[in-house]
């Protein structure tokens, strides 16, 4: 019998996994096969892989369980220590939320005695992530009515990139696409809030793609900002350690802010040579007034946690080791509250500053009367009537 080529043994191997030919694959894979997928792929699947039953079941398996997929190869190069090197793409969609995979890799096999004794996979591991629909730089969790959307670049101080802009705009749609969500909390991993915009992002982008680079970003987390304003369910921004630039965005937003002691705020653009973003010159002249808006904007000052609490800026300070639970705590509450006369609210208050006075008494005539059809208002009023605890379901 004629002995197959690398080269054929691989084509032969792609086929078997786009048709999910076991017998085939048994046939192919030496019985020492070992695998290594690419550090960063989506649900585990990346890591050591020992034996052909290891990397059938927990990564061409477990590819197959959340992507249709396939491995298109496209160039098959004999290496000098005789391996082949095979280049294509992946293509196909995820799963969940049916996003598109296009992927570029590259997988490096070794063959002994005419069967295939390891592969090592390498490719674009943010492509899979986006085709996942999954969160790189944010958490996002759901309980007891809160969503709680936490920061999750630490090592970086949660500064925002172009991929924790994307994961905020997604985080934040499906946040207004639940109509269980009846608080959020907004919070940071390791010491800080948020610093900003990643500088680091700015300094290694050549001078004529930062434009159109930032422009992205910021499309994305303008859109996460509009998202958190325009629910009914109220927003607590728990802030730790430093707050600045862009970021307070998401601080501003927020309709109660617990921040720690020793946190610390600041602009910072003036010192760049940039404007602003984030929102920074629509929410900040309404929070602290004009004349303290221009200072801080165009003087580069810092506040501390006392002054931020002068200014209007946060609602209240707690201890650096408290400022998590303290949020949490306000997040239930005001999750068992009365959500859709809640939204009515925020809308209102944030209407106020461009409506005429005879528009905006109006409206709360018009919101009112609306709310008190709602199951709430009739729960609120009986509530009331019985000198009881009202029992609202946000609706």
């Amino acid at each position: 019998m004629e002995e197959v080529s690398p080269a054929g043994l691989a084509r032969a191997l792609y086929a078997a996994l786009a048709t999910g030919d076991r017998e085939e694959l048994d046939a192919l894979l030496h019985p020492e096969f070992t695998g290594r997928t690419a550090e960063g792929m989506p649900f585990g699947i990346g890591g050591d892989h020992d034996g052909p039953a290891a990397m059938r079941r927990n990564a061409w398996g477990a590819i197959a369980r959340h992507f249709e997929a396939r491995a298109e190869p496209e160039q098959f190069l004999d290496l000098a220590d005789g391996r082949l090197l095979v280049t294509g793409r992946y293509r196909g969609r995820g799963k969940q939320g049916d996003a598109t995979l296009d992927a570029a890799f590259a997988h490096l096999i070794a063959v002994d005695q005419g069967r295939i004794k390891s592969l090592e996979q390498f490719t674009d591991t943010a492509r899979w992530h986006d085709a996942a629909g999954l969160l790189q730089t944010v958490l996002l969790d759901f309980e007891g009515g809160v969503a709680t959307l936490r920061l999750n670049r630490p090592e970086m101080g949660n500064a925002i990139d172009e991929r924790m802009a994307a994961d905020l705009a997604e985080a934040t749609t499906q946040i207004a696409e639940r109509p269980d969500v009846r608080a959020v909390l907004i919070a940071g991993n390791g010491p800080n809030f948020t610093v900003g915009g990643d500088l680091g992002l700015f300094a290694g982008t050549a001078r004529e793609q930062l434009p159109n680079r930032l422009r992205r970003m910021i499309d994305s987390y303008h859109l996460a900002i509009e998202r958190l304003t325009s629910i009914n369910a109220p927003v607590v921004a728990a802030v730790r350690g430093g707050a600045g630039g862009g970021g307070l965005g998401l601080m501003y937003v927020a309709d109660i802010v617990v921040a720690a002691e020793d946190a610390r705020f600041a602009l910072g653009y003036g010192a760049l040579g940039l404007t602003a973003d984030g929102g920074n010159t629509w929410f900040l002249p309404r929070m602290v007034g004009t004349r303290r808006a221009q200072e801080l904007f165009l003087l580069n000052r810092r506040l501390t946690a006392q002054e931020a609490l002068a200014f209007g800026l946060v609602t209240r300070l707690t201890p650096d080791h408290q400022v998590d639970s303290e949020a949490a705590s306000l997040a239930t509450k005001l999750a068992a509250g009365p959500t859709r006369a809640f939204g009515a609210v925020r809308r209102m208050l944030r209407q106020s500053f461009e409506t005429g006075l005879s528009d905006q008494l109006d409206a709360e005539m018009d919101s009112i009367v609306i709310a008190s059809n709602t199951d709430d208002a009739q729960e609120g009023i009986s509530a009331f009537v019985a000198k009881r605890q009202p029992n609202f379901r946000g609706n």
